[in-house]
C-alpha cells in the first residue's frame, strides 16, 4: 500500500477509535484491534501495513521521548505555535520541537482521543489516560487544540528521594511518618497545601510507604496520579462528568475504609471529608494554599463552607513551596502546623517554618496537640512518642545509607518494623 493510501486508512481507523482503547493493555491487543477495523475498511490490507499503522497510532511524535523522560513533569502543546516542558531541574523551558501544521495537530489529537475517559461528543474538553500512565487534557478552540500532559513517573519519588533533593530533613520526615501511621493507633488527619506544581501530590504519594499493610484505603482523584503499588487493599476511584468528587467521598463510607485519600479537595466535598473524620475515618488530601492560615481561610469560606467548630478534626497541615536557588528550581516543605483549638479564630501551632532569606528551615518543634492525643489513645507517654519520632528519622537516614530508597523498599521495611520494631531496627544498626 502506498503512503497516501496508508495515511487515509490510518485516518479512517483513528476516526473509529475514539475512547475505544482505554481497556487495551498490550501491543498484541492493539494490533488485533487495529487489524479488525482495517480489514472492515479495506479487506486486502496486509499484516505488515496493519503493524505499521498500529505502531504509528501508538507513537506520539514529536513528544514521544518526553513522555518517558523522568525529568519532564508536564508537556504543554500550544496548538501549532510551540511546545513547552516543565522539568524537575529547570522549571519551564521551550522545546525545540513543535507540531508543524493543523492537519498534523488534528491527527495527534485523534491519537490521544483513542484513550479518552470523558464523553466528548458535545464537548470541547477531553481527559485522556495514556498507556504509560500519563494523563492529558485537551481543549479545542478556534485556534486549534491546546494540550497539557502530566507525565506519569514510572518510579514515584519516595520520602528519601525528597530528603535527598533537599525538600525536608530526616527529622521532619520522621514527623511525617508519625503522622502517617500514628503508631498503629491513630494516624493524623492531614492536609498538604501548596500552589500549583508545588509538589503536593508527590509528597502525598511518598507518604504511602508509611501506611500499615492491614489498612483498607480508598483513593479518590479527578485523574489518576497517585502510585498505590505499595498497598494491596486499595480501591482507586476517579471522578467523571456524571460522578462528582463529593458523591464519591460520600460513597466511600459504604466501602469500609480505614483511610480516605482525596487527590485534591476544593469544593463541597470538604464537608464530607470532615464528616468521615468525625466518624473515625482517617483522611488525607491536598489543597491549593500557600500558608497553613490560608488553608483555614479556604476551608471556612465558599465553596467549602466548613463550620469553624469542626475544623480541629484536622490534626496537621503541611505546606510545600516551589523555590529557586541560584537559578535552579527546588521544592521545600515550608511550614508545618497543628490545629490546637478555637478562640476567636482557629488556633495554629507552627512547628516548622522555612526561611527563604537564609535558605534554612527551623528546628522541628515537638508536636503538642497531636502528640497528646496519640499519648492518650495509645497509652504511652509524650516523651516516648518524641523518642519514637526521632528514632524514625534515624531509621530513614540509615535506610538511605543502605541504598533502600525506593517506595517499595521503604514500605517493606515499615512492614517489618510494624511487626517487630526492635528486631527491624537492630537489623539496620539503629538503636
Amino acid at each position: 500500500m502506498d503512503e497516501r493510501s496508508l495515511y487515509l486508512l490510518e485516518e479512517a481507523i483513528l476516526e473509529t477509535l475514539e475512547s475505544k482503547l482505554t481497556t487495551i493493555e498490550t501491543k498484541e491487543e492493539l494490533i488485533s484491534h487495529v487489524e479488525r477495523i482495517a480489514r472492515s475498511i479495506n479487506p486486502s490490507v496486509t499484516k505488515e501495513d496493519v503493524e505499521k499503522i498500529a505502531t504509528d497510532i501508538n507513537t506520539f511524535n514529536p513528544i514521544n521521548n518526553y513522555l518517558f523522560d523522568e525529568d519532564v513533569e508536564d508537556i504543554m502543546i500550544n496548538n501549532t505555535n510551540n511546545i513547552f516542558l516543565y522539568t524537575t531541574k529547570s522549571g519551564a523551558i521551550k522545546a525545540p520541537e513543535r507540531i508543524e501544521n493543523r492537519r498534523d495537530l488534528e491527527t495527534f489529537v485523534k491519537k490521544l482521543k483513542m484513550y479518552a475517559t470523558t464523553d466528548g461528543a458535545n464537548s470541547n474538553i477531553f481527559d485522556v489516560h495514556l498507556p504509560n500512565g500519563s494523563r492529558a487534557n485537551i481543549v479545542h478552540s478556534p485556534m486549534g487544540s491546546d494540550i497539557t500532559i502530566r507525565n506519569y513517573r514510572t518510579h514515584a519519588l519516595s520520602i528519601i528521594d525528597l530528603i535527598n533533593k533537599g525538600e525536608m530533613s530526616y527529622n521532619l520526615a520522621g514527623r511525617l511518618w508519625l503522622y502517617s501511621e500514628g503508631m498503629g493507633t491513630r494516624p493524623a488527619n492531614l492536609l498538604i497545601g501548596g500552589l500549583p506544581a508545588a509538589g503536593k501530590t508527590t509528597l502525598l504519594n511518598a507518604m504511602f510507604s508509611f501506611f500499615r499493610p492491614e489498612e483498607r484505603i480508598v483513593v479518590i482523584e479527578e485523574t489518576y496520579e497517585l502510585n498505590t503499588e505499595t498497598q494491596e487493599n486499595c480501591v482507586r476511584l476517579e471522578t467523571s462528568p456524571s460522578v462528582s468528587t463529593r458523591e464519591l467521598v460520600q460513597n466511600t463510607l459504604r466501602m469500609r475504609p480505614d483511610r480516605i485519600i482525596i487527590g485534591e479537595v476544593r469544593g463541597e466535598e470538604a464537608k464530607d471529608m470532615i464528616t468521615s473524620m468525625n466518624i473515625g475515618r482517617i483522611s488525607m488530601s491536598t489543597i491549593h494554599a500557600s500558608t497553613t492560615r490560608e488553608v483555614i481561610t479556604r476551608l471556612e469560606h465558599t465553596p467549602m463552607n466548613i463550620e469553624r467548630d469542626v475544623i480541629p478534626l484536622i490534626d496537621a497541615i503541611v505546606i510545600i513551596t516551589q523555590t529557586h536557588e541560584e537559578g535552579v528550581m527546588s521544592r521545600k516543605v515550608s511550614q508545618v502546623s497543628e490545629i490546637s483549638g478555637i478562640e476567636t479564630q482557629v488556633l495554629l501551632s507552627d512547628l516548622y517554618t522555612y526561611n527563604y532569606k537564609t535558605r534554612k528551615g527551623s528546628d522541628i518543634f515537638p508536636s503538642v496537640t497531636y502528640r497528646d492525643l496519640l499519648s492518650r489513645i495509645a497509652g504511652i507517654t509524650p516523651n516516648e512518642i518524641v523518642a519514637e519520632e526521632q528514632r524514625r528519622g534515624r531509621i530513614l537516614e540509615k535506610l538511605n545509607e543502605l541504598g533502600k530508597r525506593d517506595l517499595k523498599s521503604i514500605n517493606q521495611f515499615c512492614r517489618d518494623y510494624y511487626d517487630d520494631p526492635e528486631a527491624a531496627a537492630r537489623r539496620i544498626g539503629v538503636q
